[in-house]
């Protein structure tokens, strides 16, 4: 299973990213699975820049519009401006003034900064109203799409993390068909891994970034996913933290349903 982080080896910053930069002294923060990559450009207030490559099945102008409509009612980085070519998208976004959670100051600290993500997750669902909320991130239209996925393509274990390792594609479909969890509705980040969190130098919750699948769904579709990612970036032991902060027990089915959805419609 490829997981998100700083780059780890060469790459080729792309010619419209060249462009933005414009000679300021820059640096790569992170790379995704799909070859995304996120860059910190310095200067009086700081900026990030975000490219997607086309191909990717991804589009930045998908998570501007969710950003300018999120802006609205919680935290999210301002966008300056954005736009396309032949090789990808982007946006650039003024910095906000905290680090990620998975910052090195924080793994050293992990049950503040896994406090903190279940405060944030709770504020989020809490404060995004959903019945005007114009994006969906329902089972229905997720579902959708990894059935689609497995019947062209099959599945690729490859892809899956080590707990879902035994499915074959009959399974997974057996598994995700059978009577989905009854949803309680709310607006969901959509990608709340721990990464995607910052932190104040306090260590309180700030903000939220990487918002691109944002759109109503079951409050466990996030909170199933933010929990998993804190067994990849801090270890196991946190989940329950991550529970208690958001104000919430442990729901083992929802858990099960939603972490091996989100492997197959990742």
């Amino acid at each position: 299973m490829t997981i998100a982080g700083p780059p780890t080896s060469p790459f080729d910053t792309p010619s419209s990213v060249m462009s933005l930069i414009a000679g300021r002294p820059s640096r790569a923060v992170w790379q995704n699975a799909v070859g995304g990559l996120t860059f910190f450009v310095d200067g009086d207030e700081g900026h990030y820049i975000k490219w997607l490559p086309h191909g990717s099945h991804a589009d930045v102008a998908r998570e501007v519009e969710r950003l300018q409509w999120a802006s609205a009612y919680v935290t999210v980085p301002v966008v300056v401006e954005s736009g396309r070519d032949v090789d990808g998208s982007w946006m650039v976004t003024r910095a906000l003034k905290g680090r990620s959670a998975v910052d090195n100051i924080w793994r050293a600290h992990p049950q503040q900064a896994v406090k903190a993500v279940g405060v944030g997750l709770r504020l989020l669902h809490d404060t995004l109203p959903v019945a005007s909320c114009p994006y969906s991130w329902r089972v229905s239209e997720r579902l959708a799409r990894a059935q689609e996925k497995l019947t062209t393509s099959g599945l690729d274990v490859a892809n899956l993390h080590d707990e879902h390792q035994t499915f074959s594609t009959h399974s997974a479909l057996e598994f995700l068909n059978e009577e989905p969890p009854l949803e309680d509705l709310v607006v969901c980040h959509g990608d709340a891994c721990a990464p995607n969190t910052l932190l104040s130098d306090d260590g309180h919750f700030l903000a939220h970034v990487d918002l691109g699948n944002l759109g109503v769904g079951d409050r466990w579709a996030d909170l199933a996913v933010a929990s998993w990612s804190t067994q990849w970036n801090y270890g196991p032991g946190f989940d329950d933290v991550l529970y208690d902060a958001y104000g919430i027990e442990a729901d083992d089915e929802k858990i099960s349903y939603y972490r091996l959805l989100w492997d197959l419609d990742a």
